[in-house]
């Protein structure tokens, strides 16, 4: 094996960044029973790969322990008497890096890669895929690379000390080496330690269905354009008391799903087909998009384009669901309190959107730690304090969360109407949006002519007191857009106040069907917690998605208890 260290500038690290964001296998590189060419098996091995296989049937491990290298032992820390990888960026934005060529013994098909590995300190760099990853890639016996490098596994948070990591991935049929480099990707700081490296066989069979099965999955997620079909879209809606009316009179009580992903990946593809599923297959009748004002002007890194491919995907959510008859809710998809950037944002949505009879806008997600004034009037919004529901944000997304001067959810309200847009407003209370309270004593927002504003409630299953919503109600249309429990406990609440899905759920749907409150259950996705699907087939969750699925179809739900 060749062995090095080495520091490397962003140059390098920017040649470098093309494989391991590309870098999937395909069930097409191999037949889906695993079979090699004939051309494959006639091979001979070469010199390196049997002496590979010899080193494998020694230790048991195509990867000697990192005590046992004589070459430079500059990156080999040693605890108590253990070697073990130890990389440390010393300068922001250099890539550290530990390089070695391993040889792959012939005839194998598949690699399982297990290690433990500690993450300390880290801060990313600029880019989201900065952070502490292995990147690996393949060459054949002649040393050219070969395609199909194994997605790299990531770290972007400190680890709790040593923790155990494993993945597996198929071998391309040529492939003789394989690139091995754990690094810090151009990180701002961290360590990051790895030991107990194992690279061994593992069976391909499980794999290569899997990875088929990613692949039909894949070219399933494509959804064709429409044409607008003005004739199928439904009726404009407005507010009518405490409920919501269509432009014939009839009430429209709204019922759906979030199809997510937009709000992570600008390019995600996967939420035009959720959302598609969820109107035919799944019977919502409304449909929350979430998403981000970052990605509709095409600032993220993800982006070259200004924003343009993000805003015609929204169009062509937005056409899917009119000409299906349903309604579609623009969420911002944001966090503590609405700033400047974010009524500019309304403003754009609005005046492209402006009386389009399906698009509702739900203009800030979740505001958060911040007073009844502030939530609407606006003002200084300075550190949180308090029961925090933020673990899934970054350190950095939280920073940016505080220490600025808040328009309050009345500018983004006046931002909407300066348009002219009359379209349906959502606005969501304080406290993670769970809080609704103020706005039956002194604090509901003026709409400046438009056709409504709608107040949004989330809840889950460590959420006490849907009473209290219910005050609120009397008066006011409510929309639930965010709602749901997972059999998965959520690590950053207390296990004891997470109720089980199996009494939670049956009597949340029951308490919605009673007081007839709108909804949009969180979230159709796959690993979104908590989540109503099990795979990309739309599978329901039998915790959850199976009752939402039931739920949308018309079954009814007794609610057997008030929490």
């Amino acid at each position: 094996m060749k062995y090095f260290l080495r520091a490397c500038s962003s140059l390098m690290a920017v040649f470098i960044v093309s494989f391991f964001l590309t870098g999937r296998v395909s069930a097409q590189a191999t037949s889906a029973g695993g079979n090699r060419s004939s051309q494959a098996e006639q091979k001979a091995p070469t010199r390196s790969q049997e002496k590979a296989a010899e080193i494998l049937a020694k230790t048991g491990s195509l990867i000697p322990g990192w005590n046992y290298e004589d070459s430079d032992k500059s990156n080999v820390a040693e605890e108590n008497g253990n070697h073990y990888l130890h990389l440390v960026s010393t300068e922001p934005g250099k890539l550290v890096m530990d390089y070695r060529e391993i040889d792959i013994p012939a005839g194998v098909e598949a690699l399982e890669l297990s290690w433990k590995q500690r993450v300390t300190g880290l801060k990313k760099g600029e880019k989201p895929w900065f952070d502490a990853r292995i990147m690996m890639e393949w060459k054949d016996a002649a040393g050219n690379k070969l395609k199909g490098s194994p997605s790299p596994p990531y770290s972007q948070k400190n680890t709790a000390g040593w923790v155990e990591r494993k993945t597996t991935f198929i071998v391309p049929e040529d492939a003789a080496v394989l690139i091995f480099m754990p690094s810090l990707f151009q990180v701002t700081a961290g360590v990051y330690d790895l030991d107990d490296l194992v690279l061994k066989p593992t069976g391909s069979k499980e794999l290569l269905a899997s990875a088929a099965d990613r692949d039909r999955q894949i070219a399933a997620r494509y959804v064709p354009d429409e044409k607008p079909d003005q004739s199928k879209w439904p009726k404009m809606l407005k507010v009518a008391g405490n409920h919501l009316q269509d432009s014939d009179g009839n009430t429209v009580w709204l019922q759906g799903v979030n199809a997510v992903g937009l709000e992570t990946l600008p390019q995600d593809e996967q939420a035009v087909k959720s959302l598609v599923v969820a109107i035919d297959k799944w019977k919502s009748n409304c449909v929350r998009v979430p998403m981000k004002e970052e990605f509709w002007w095409g600032q993220s890194a993800y982006q070259n384009d200004g924003g343009k491919s993000f805003r015609e995907k929204i169009d062509k959510m937005v056409t899917l669901a009119a000409n299906r008859g349903v309604y579609i809710v623009l969420d911002l998809h944001r966090f503590r309190a609405p700033k400047a950037e974010h009524a500019e944002f309304w403003k754009e949505v609005a005046e492209r959107y402006k009386d389009h009879p399906a698009v509702l806008f739900d203009v800030f997600n979740e505001p958060h730690g911040i007073s009844w004034d502030i939530w609407r009037d606006g003002g200084f919004v300075g550190t949180k304090t308090g029961t925090d529901e933020s673990a899934f944000l970054s350190d950095e997304e939280k920073k940016k969360n505080q220490g600025f001067e808040s328009v309050g959810m009345q500018g983004l309200v006046n931002a909407v109407r300066s348009t002219g847009a009359k379209n349906i407003i959502i606005a969501g209370g304080i406290f993670w949006c769970n809080d609704l309270s103020g706005i039956i004593n002194g604090y509901a927002l003026d709409d400046k002519g438009g056709n409504g504003i709608m107040y949004s409630w989330h809840t889950y299953n460590w959420h006490p007191g849907w009473a209290k919503i219910l005050p609120v109600a009397e008066k006011y249309p409510i929309f639930l857009g965010e709602v749901g429990a997972d059999e998965k406990k959520m690590d950053f609440i207390s296990a004891a106040s997470q109720e089980d899905p199996s009494t939670w759920v049956p009597d949340m749907l029951g308490f919605i069907q009673k007081y007839k409150i709108n909804w949009t259950g969180w979230c159709f996705h796959t690993r979104a917690t908590p989540r109503l699907l099990l795979d990309w087939d739309y599978t329901p969750t039998p915790f959850w998605g199976v009752q939402a699925k039931e739920a949308l179809s018309g079954k009814q739900f007794d609610m057997k208890r008030m929490r």
